[in-house]
């Protein structure tokens, strides 16, 4: 194959995914200008709060990026090229080898679609341009206008959410928020770490928030003083959301007795059972909801992941890393229970519920219509598709199933979930998906030719939904 096919012109033209006139005119005239609004994401604060720069692209691509780590390893690439200690321009040529080989993977898309948005580098990413477009692409990170400050107001993007555990001093929000950066970064609460009893981390854990909070938590009741005042920090500091990462929500009916026995069991190091485990569960992310609602905050629950498979490659590089895979979880009792708990004692706040299970969007999108009450437009959400299925086929997938049981009207929209400065097309990514399928349903006389009504919705989804949503 010659060299001028292997880096010829990308894809990605202006009608990228829109396959028709209607889905055109959707995404160019009403999607495509709207601000966003990432409501949820992991982006590292310290690095917005100190405006960081990127030495070069893999550390702002590469490094950290679990989806291209899985990619690359399928293709046969040494971990030394992926989380190893090869150099930062070894690791992206490997990368840019394997970038061919990931057609019809999500990745291929986002891959070339950050690389024109960002660097406007519009040839396709291989082994024969990768050194091109590393020192392109690498000669721009160096300046002032690709700081990731520079880099998340170049996208249009009118919110960032971070995500951070109770123990976590914020302090790199109170430095943007005294700053001069016109983009609002707030915080979710995510207390994971103090639900999650099994662990074999909970009584180091314990000592951590005990320090924080300066209360000495050795009841169940000081477990939830300590929690308390840690929401009443993060309120102080402008939160209004929780996010929890659950494989299912628990629930088990429980005396208040029994949760103080179980939480002493935990404390003197002794073996506890699954059922004891998930009473304490249940009991604990009881009194956390009742607090969001009692705050007016908005939860989100992050449902289906199984976590830190290869437990031998868990041992070597940790969490996070790339071991983790759809689960099959039972969900839907014990989440109707649940919630169900909560809504009958009328303390149930706005909730976003995302599924990883693509088998289980029928259930979320049912689940959701159980609890709205009427008093708020869209309170239970089914949330985008996310991790493994924020991509074209998980996003359509979860948007009929929203459409057909629910009002997609309604949607708040997408998200990042990421922990990467060059995310931000995904936005883009999502609204032409979604723009594509209200115009092809347009263009078959499903929905009506009406630009004025259709057009609204979009705009709706991408970006006014969550706007009055989330009242950032």
């Amino acid at each position: 194959m010659s060299n001028s096919i292997l880096t010829s012109k990308t894809f990605i033209k202006n009608d990228f995914l829109l396959e028709n006139k209607f889905s055109q005119r959707l995404f160019h005239d009403y999607a495509s200008q709207m601000p966003i609004i990432d409501y949820h994401c992991h982006l590292p604060p310290n690095e917005i709060a100190n405006n960081r720069t990127f030495e070069n692209l893999t550390k702002i691509w590469i490094n950290g990026d679990h989806y291209k780590w899985r990619a690359m390893r399928t293709f046969g690439i040494e971990e030394k090229y992926i989380t190893g200690d090869a150099s930062d321009k070894e690791k992206f040529a490997q990368w840019a080898k394997t970038v061919p080989y990931t057609l019809r993977n999500p990745l291929y898309h986002w891959t070339h679609l950050e690389l024109k948005r960002y660097f406007d580098i519009d040839i396709l990413l291989n082994s024969n341009s990768a050194n091109e477009i590393y020192d392109e692409a690498t000669a721009k990170l160096q300046t002032a206008d690709f700081s990731c400050r520079n880099l998340i107001k170049n996208m249009n993007v009118e919110v960032v959410c971070t995500t951070e555990d109770p123990i976590d001093s914020l302090d790199h929000h109170v430095k943007i928020k005294n700053s001069d950066f016109s983009v609002k970064v707030s915080t979710a609460f995510r207390p994971d770490k103090a639900i999650m009893i099994l662990s074999d981390t909970y009584l180091d854990y314990l000592e951590k928030l005990s320090e924080v909070s300066n209360v000495t938590i050795d009841s169940y009741k000081s477990l939830c003083d300590a929690l308390n005042l840690r929401l009443d920090y993060f309120e102080g500091n402008g939160c209004t959301l929780s996010d929890h990462g659950l494989s299912y929500v628990p629930f088990r009916t429980f005396t208040d007795s029994e949760i103080e026995i179980i939480f002493q069991k935990r404390r003197t190091k002794k073996q506890l059972s699954l059922e004891e485990g998930e009473k304490f569960q249940t009991s604990i992310l009881l009194f956390l909801c009742e607090q969001y609602h009692k705050r007016d905050w908005i939860q989100q629950f992050h449902l289906g992941a199984l976590r830190n498979n290869n437990a031998r490659m868990n041992s070597i590089l940790g969490p996070d890393t790339g071991w983790d895979s759809i689960g099959d979880y039972s969900q839907a009792s014990t989440l109707s229970s649940f919630l169900n708990a909560l809504d009958s004692r009328d303390k149930l706040t706005k909730t976003i519920l995302y599924n990883l299970n693509p088998a289980d969007n029928e259930v979320m999108a049912t689940m959701i219509g159980n609890y709205n009450d009427g008093k708020v437009k869209g309170k239970m959400q089914f949330g985008s598709g996310w991790w493994f299925l924020d991509q074209k086929d998980g996003m359509t997938k979860q948007i009929n199933a929203l459409s057909n049981m629910g009002l997609i009207s309604c949607f708040i929209g997408m998200l990042t979930d990421s922990r990467s400065f060059l995310s931000y097309p995904r936005h883009e990514y999502f609204r032409r998906v979604l723009c594509n399928l209200f115009g092809q349903e347009m263009e078959r006389g499903e929905l009506p030719e009406d630009f004025e009504l259709v057009g609204k919705i979009i705009q709706d989804i991408c970006y006014n939904n969550a706007k009055e949503y989330f009242r950032f």
